[in-house]
């Protein structure tokens, strides 16, 4: 297939592979290493039964082919636990069970998703229209003095951990000046203007030092598209300075931002663990340190799997927006 349709058609099975990958990566890591997995995942004070029962349901006496088909079949068509009393049915995509609560990772993994998604999609409005605002800003007054203030913000923007500027919004903002409550998270269903209120300062501190390197992109895409033969041609025939800047030359210049954008995207949902541990955020990141401080690997290896998927999707999607923003790419 030619054209678009074949060229998302081979992203769309690129991605697919990909997830197999990390799949088997995962599985190598988390469950074919030296020692006792079973006593490792049960815990400390399992008795000699309980390891053996947990032995039985990770199929660790059984070929390695043979258990990492018994984990994919949990993802496929999901798999029946033995809790002791009863069988638990763990419906498709199943992750296995926790061992520290029984419950089932899937459903983990749900509840605290929306937590993790409402911080990263909030903050991701919030680097972009700082960082690519600020980008342009600075290409546009190359060389005077608003271009050397705004580079020297961005450049302490990077340099600057993002626990630190959590900090000092928390004891401005809510000590010093009371101009917001300490943030609580409420569910945007519950009551979307505090879902909002208690989310502003999370956001502010995980956009503050992403729009650091949006803005660094920014720039230096927007400096090279300037210089080109097409954008001298515009302002040659007295096309406005803003049309050529807001139509010709943001557009050349925002494809790069596509791409690191997803990708900062992807890594921010699972990455922005001490954005929800500041701000006492239950996401995903927060869980995950959870689970790896108590062992609990069938919750580590789920959350693992669940962010590298939407790295990879972040990232397929960003193939697909950067055609559409710079048509001189050739699709392959």
């Amino acid at each position: 297939m030619n054209g678009f349709g074949g060229f998302a058609l081979r992203r769309l099975v690129g991605a697919v592979v990909t997830l197999f990958a990390i799949s088997v990566i995962v599985y190598v890591v988390f469950y074919v290493t030296p020692g006792n997995v079973a006593q490792i995942t049960c815990g400390p004070r399992c008795s000699p039964a309980q390891v053996q029962q947990v032995a039985e349901q990770l199929h660790l006496h059984d070929p390695l082919y043979v258990r990492y088909w018994h984990f994919l079949e949990g993802l496929v068509a999901g798999q029946d636990y033995s809790t002791g009393t009863a069988v638990q049915h763990c419906s498709a995509p199943c992750l296995g069970l926790s061992y520290q609560s029984d419950q089932q990772v899937t459903q983990l993994i749900l509840a605290k998703l929306p937590v993790s998604l409402s911080l990263v999609f909030g903050a991701m409005v919030l680097w972009l229209v700082l960082g690519v605002g600020t980008g342009v800003l600075s290409a546009w007054r190359r060389g005077r003095l608003t271009e050397r203030l705004l580079t020297g913000i961005t450049l302490a923007g990077v340099a600057t951990p993002v626990f630190v500027i959590g900090l000092v919004l928390m004891i401005v903002v809510c000590g010093q000046l009371q101009l917001l409550p300490f943030p609580q998270y409420v569910a945007f269903t519950d009551d979307p203007e505090q879902w909002a209120w208690n989310l502003l300062l999370p956001w502010l501190s995980l956009a503050l030092i992403e729009a650091a390197a949006f803005a660094r992109l920014t720039r230096a895409a927007m400096l090279e598209t300037l210089a080109e033969d097409h954008i001298r041609t515009f302002r040659a025939y007295g096309v406005s300075e803003r049309s050529v800047i807001g139509r010709h030359a943001l557009r050349g210049a925002f494809a790069p931002v596509i791409a690191l954008n997803a990708n900062n995207f992807g890594s921010a949902v699972g990455g922005a663990v001490l954005t929800e541990t500041l701000f006492g955020l239950p996401g995903i990141g927060r869980e995950l340190v959870h689970a790896v401080n108590v062992v609990d690997l069938p919750v580590v290896v789920g959350m693992v799997l669940v962010i590298g998927f939407f790295v990879v999707v972040a990232n397929v999607v960003a193939d697909v927006l950067y055609t559409v923003a710079d048509r001189r790419v050739v699709l392959t």
